[in-house]
């Protein structure tokens, strides 16, 4: 499988990760705030090059690839997701400037549950929602262990490495996705030299 066949399983397995999710979020009402970046300002976000695949193609569509990598490139420290657009007053208040592209770690988050070790599914989230949406938060932990069905996010990560297990080792977000980008940057210059 080369590069781009390995972004189009990525994005196979978002898609269904989306229908999944979107099914849990109709029932639960458990989805992100809107306009809240908390979970984004947050430099280490853990993240594979794998699950920013489709993001550096696009980037690279785009014309902007090379660019976003040389500034990643030179960043001292991790930064907050390149990606993310946030306010200037409240840095935990924004966007995310490529929301088709987002990586699996964004995906997840708010929509997937893992199994804590008395073997009972808990629901992977913030404080915020737990503390904004407070009675569906209580009423979804409930129901994710009876009748309500949500994705969990250890098969996605299993997907994940079965598309490539070398590139879903994780990083700081901007590393993963500078990772990304050289790979694919890599990828179209030997692909243009060959045609």
């Amino acid at each position: 499988m080369n590069l781009f066949e390995k972004s189009e399983a990525v994005k196979a397995v978002f898609q269904e990760l989306e229908d999944e999710s979107r099914q849990f979020h109709t029932e639960a009402g458990m989805g992100c705030i809107s306009g809240c970046g908390f979970c984004c300002a947050n430099p280490e976000v853990p993240a594979s090059p794998l699950e920013f695949l489709p993001l550096a193609f696009d980037l690279y569509e785009k014309g902007i690839a090379e660019e976003i990598a040389n500034q990643l490139s030179q960043e001292e420290k991790s930064g907050n997701c390149i990606v993310y657009r946030s306010q200037k007053e409240d840095v935990t208040k924004g966007f995310c400037g490529n929301y088709a592209n987002r990586g699996l770690i964004c995906r997840l988050f708010g929509a997937s549950a893992r199994k804590n070790k008395h073997g009972q599914k808990e629901l992977i989230t913030c404080k915020i929602l737990k503390e904004q949406k407070a009675e569906n938060y209580k009423i979804a932990s409930s129901r994710i262990n009876s009748d309500l069905e949500i994705p969990m996010a250890t098969a996605f990560y299993t997907r994940l490495k079965d598309v490539d297990e070398s590139l879903s080792n994780q990083y700081p977000v901007n590393q993963a996705i500078l990772m990304a980008l050289e790979l694919v940057l890599r990828y179209k210059f030997y692909q243009e030299g060959e045609s």
